[in-house]
Parts: structure tokens; sequence; C-alpha cells
């Protein structure tokens, strides 16, 4: 776990950068980073701050830098390792939580939504023996959620919240039934809602803040901006026996994964064809576009590989009511049956889709989607084999 000095170094990424750093920075002409590389074109001190994320990324942390007491892994790359450091995986977690009367109820006072399904049993010097969660039999809602790959979000957390208000506004406008909306979510360091963007959801409104979310729940690291222990199974008398109570972490950690998030390369396209470009072609036809937007583009940015550059995600990154497909929970401003629309790049890394990973061919990816995307799930179902062959082949090339 990095301490404050790295901490304080790497500010520099959320502070003004020397206009000749920036220009160092630029290189534009630079080849196509591999999946897990850094942004082509960083200058030295950004590169550094990378690898320092990187390999923070990957440090296992123990009961003496704060694990737990109940956690689901020790490390990030315990769960985004493929293809590479900050992909996806197959690694599921398990969300729980009840409806009562009509009433959303997260089940915090039971250890919900989020089952920690890991624990550091017996501490030292201690007869108290810490074990993993359960889903509670009272739940009537559970569900799993797949690991998303965290390629290229530094270009979606340098996108202005304006940009995804105007993605709303024009899909209301256009009257096809596709209506996304923005999830204003609580910015713990912006002091108000600010638009959401990361996450199932779009339950998260930053990198920064998604780091030390992850850095509590899912290893039971406490923070400044994260500051409360997750109680086991919500019974809190047993955080008298934690043996790391307090803030376990001055700050740095987050920052640091921040880091390396914000400078991670979107994933490369696979080799292009006529056939991918007509598949292309078939995927906006259908209506696969109102939501899986093509081209989005970042803001202003200190750092020049993040500054106004277009990036290719297809996603517009809003919530829509996906009907069957939604996953019943509720997060931020999000209804139990909206999610949100998941970027296709790096697509071809994947093996299991959706968010619970039920589907295992893109074929039932598709056709089990619900909702607003019905009818464009039903065209794709009546498109001839030829056609569909070279839509899949597009996906394939993502």
């Amino acid at each position: 776990m990095k301490r404050l000095m790295v901490g304080v170094v790497a500010v520099l990424l959320f502070t003004g950068i020397a206009e000749a750093q920036r220009r160092a920075g630029d290189g534009r002409s630079a080849p196509s980073p591999s999946a897990g590389d850094a942004l082509a074109g960083l200058t030295t001190a950004q590169r550094t701050l990378f690898t320092d994320g990187q390999a923070d990324f990957k440090e296992e942390e123990t009961v003496s830098d704060g694990l737990g007491p109940v956690f689901n892994e020790r490390s990030c790359v315990a769960c985004h390792s493929v293809p590479a450091t900050g992909g996806g995986s197959r690694r599921s977690v398990t969300r729980f939580s009840t409806r009562t009367n009509g009433l959303y109820d997260p089940m915090t006072a039971l250890g919900g939504s989020l089952r920690q399904d890991h624990a550091i049993g017996l501490a030292d010097g201690s007869t108290h023996v810490f074990r993993p969660e359960i889903v509670p039999a009272l739940a009537t809602i559970v569900v799993r959620r797949r690991t998303p790959p965290l390629f290229g979000l530094g270009l979606v957390d340098a996108t202005p919240d304006s940009d995804f208000m105007a993605m709303a506004a024009m899909q209301a406008s256009r009257g096809d039934g596709v209506t996304g909306r923005v999830n204003m979510v609580d910015n713990i360091r912006a002091g108000m809602k600010t638009a959401g963007k990361f996450g199932w959801k779009a339950q998260v409104p930053s990198l920064f803040q998604f780091s030390g979310d992850a850095y509590l729940n899912e290893m039971g690291i406490t923070t400044p901006d994260f500051p409360n222990e997750n109680c086991p199974q919500g019974n809190c008398a047993e955080l008298t026996f934690n043996p790391m109570p307090g803030i376990n972490d001055d700050g740095s950690g987050p920052i640091t994964l921040t880091n390396f998030m914000t400078l991670l390369a979107a994933p490369p396209r696979a080799t292009q064809s006529r056939d991918t470009d007509d598949g292309e072609s078939a995927f906006d036809q259908i209506g696969c576009t109102a939501c899986h937007v093509a081209t989005l583009h970042t803001g202003s940015s200190p750092i020049a590989a993040l500054d106004h550059k277009a990036y290719h995600p297809y996603s517009d990154f809003l919530i829509h009511d996906m009907g069957t497909l939604g996953d019943d929970l509720e997060m931020g401003n999000a209804a139990g049956k909206e999610m949100r629309t998941a970027p296709l790049w790096g697509l071809r890394f994947i093996t299991t889709y959706l968010h619970d990973g039920r589907a295992n061919t893109l074929d039932q990816a598709i056709l089990a989607h619900d909702g607003e995307a019905r009818p464009a799930r039903d065209r794709f179902a009546n498109l001839n084999a030829t056609v569909k062959a070279k839509l899949m082949a597009f996906l394939n090339s993502l």
C-alpha cells in the first residue's frame, strides 16, 4: 500500500501540468497500445505514475495493511486480469437486497447489498473468528455481478457531464422508445451530485471514488473518504475485535489506483475487414447504436493524452429500462430495471456476457435484451445468416 509521499506526487494528475510537459506528452503518431498498456504519448512523469499505480493494483494486501475483516479479494488484479492487468475476469460478486411493500431495502443491517465472501479468520492475539458473509434467508433479490474490464476509463472520466446530458436529451427528442437517463449520484469530492459513469448501474461518478469504494468494499481497507468499516453480516459489534481499527490508508492508495486507471489505454481493435465494416453497418441499421454509441469525445484535460480526444467505447454510459434484463437493484437514481449501457470495446476479450455472466455467446446476450432494446433485439433475430455472421465479425473485432 502506497503512503502519503506517493499520493502527493500523484496529485499532478488532478492539478495543472506545465505546458512544456503537455507538449512533450502529445505523441499522436505513436502506435496503438496493446491491452493493459498505458495511453500513448505520456510524459516520463506520467508513465512513472502509471507504473507505480500498476504495481499497487497488483499488490496483495495483508491484515496489517487493514485487509478485512470481511472482503472479496486481496488485490485488484485478482479480479481484473484478463487479458492483462486492468482487464476483467470470470470472477463475480454477489449482491442481495429485498423489497417490502414496494420499498427497496439494501439490507445494510444484514451486511448488504454487497456480500463479502472472504474473511480474515482468527486475528492475531484474538479469540474471535471472522467468517465470510452469507446471503440472508430474508433476501428476495440475489444477483451476480461479473467483473468488467477497466481499459480506457480515463477517457470516460475526462468526458464532461454535459455531454452525457446532451445524449440523454437527444434520445428523448427522437421519440423512438430509447430514452437513456443520466444517473445523478453523490460525488464525495465535488460535494454535490454529478453524472454517474462507472459500474453496472452507472452508480459511481469518478475513477477516484471508484478506487476508494473498491478499497473499502472489495478489500475492507478504510480511507479518509471511506472511513467506516463494513460490519460483518451487519453485526457492528464484531468490529470490537477488528485487528486494524481506524483509518487503514491515508488516502494515497486510492489516488495511486486512480492514476493507473486514468492512464490505462483503451483496448485496441482487432483486424478489420470488409465483413467487419458491413457488420458495423448492420449493427447501426438494426438500432444498436441508439445506445451503443460508437464515438465520444473527452473535454479539456491537463493530460495531453486525454485532452479533447475522440474514443470509441460503443456506449452512451446512460441508464436504460432493460425490462427483464434488469437486475432489480436500485443504486443512486437507477431503478431496478435500469442498467447502464455496457461499453463494447474489448468485447473480444470477454468470454461470458451480460452483467451476471449468464450468456455464453454473443447471440445469447443479444437475444436476452429487453425493454428499450427489444425492437433492436427483434430486428437482430430476423437477420439472415449472412448479415448476422458479419455483425458477429464486427463485434468480435472490438
